[in-house]
């Protein structure tokens, strides 16, 4: 008798540990609540505010082990312009739109050519410095709340998001930091196929105050074209010119080394 309430003991333990353990299910919040709490997570609505300039550099590594890990630089500034360079065997790439127009280096070819309209409505969409839930108000984009769902072992709201375009999108919020775990957006193959990317935001790591991921990575549904964004280096509003965003000058020797899956989508 002893053994067996020594066992029962130590089984009625085990499952409160396992309780214990588990994730705490969702509170039930509003959509604007959610928004809110995620504002503050990342470091408040005001200090986002105040960022007019973004700068990621770092390198871009495939999920083929075989494919050498590429350098890049990302710029945003506000409202909607970004520079997008990767650097491979001392050769670049170069994407650049400066608020309204948009220029890529082609396809292996020398020729600087301008964004297809796909393109342009992309970089529109993009919301670059801050994301979707951040002001979102301000730029026209409604939020919705569409039931909570488990990323990666964490219970998150699934928040259902329309663009002043009308495009949706979907993001998923952790509901214990209230940091954005995954954001999914339609995209385009160059063969002309339709389908979704889901972006993972991992590590987060303060700079001056607010939240950045260290790590994002991005595939299409069924593992296609899976590539890890390895931030090594955020600055904030550092001094970039209209001009930097302007259409660029092409040297000889660019060749287009941008990931597939990029090259008609909104950066991450």
């Amino acid at each position: 008798m002893r053994g067996i309430g020594a066992r029962a003991l130590a089984g009625l333990a085990c499952a409160v540990a396992a309780v214990c353990a588990a994730p705490t299910a969702p509170s039930a919040l509003t959509a604007e609540q959610i928004v809110d709490r995620n504002a503050v997570a990342r470091g408040g609505l005001e200090a986002w505010r105040k960022v007019r300039t973004m700068v990621w550099t770092g390198r871009i590594e495939a999920a083929t082990a075989s494919a050498p890990a590429s350098e890049f630089l990302l710029e945003f500034k506000r409202p909607n312009k970004n520079r997008f360079e990767i650097d491979v065997d001392h050769e670049k790439s170069l994407r650049v739109f400066d608020g309204t127009r948009g220029w890529k280096k082609g396809y292996g070819t020398p020729a600087l050519r301008p964004y297809s309209p796909l393109e342009v409505r992309s970089a529109h969409e993009a919301q670059g410095i801050d994301g979707l839930l951040i002001d979102h108000e301000a730029k026209g984009v409604k939020v919705a709340l569409d039931g909570t769902d488990e990323v990666e072992g964490h219970n998150a709201y699934r928040l259902d998001v329309t663009l002043p375009s009308g495009s949706k999108r979907r993001v998923w919020v952790d509901a214990n930091t209230f940091l954005e775990l995954r954001y999914d957006r339609p995209m385009r193959t160059r063969a002309g196929r339709d389908g979704t990317v889901s972006v993972y935001y991992r590590s987060y790591r303060t700079v001056e105050g607010l939240q950045v991921p260290q790590i994002i990575e991005a595939s299409m549904a069924d593992g296609r074209g899976a590539w890890k964004w390895v931030i090594d280096e955020v600055t904030l509003n550092s001094s970039l010119s209209d001009a930097h965003f302007e259409k660029p000058q092409a040297p000889e020797r660019w060749r287009n080394t941008v990931p597939g899956f990029w090259a008609s989508a909104d950066s991450p």
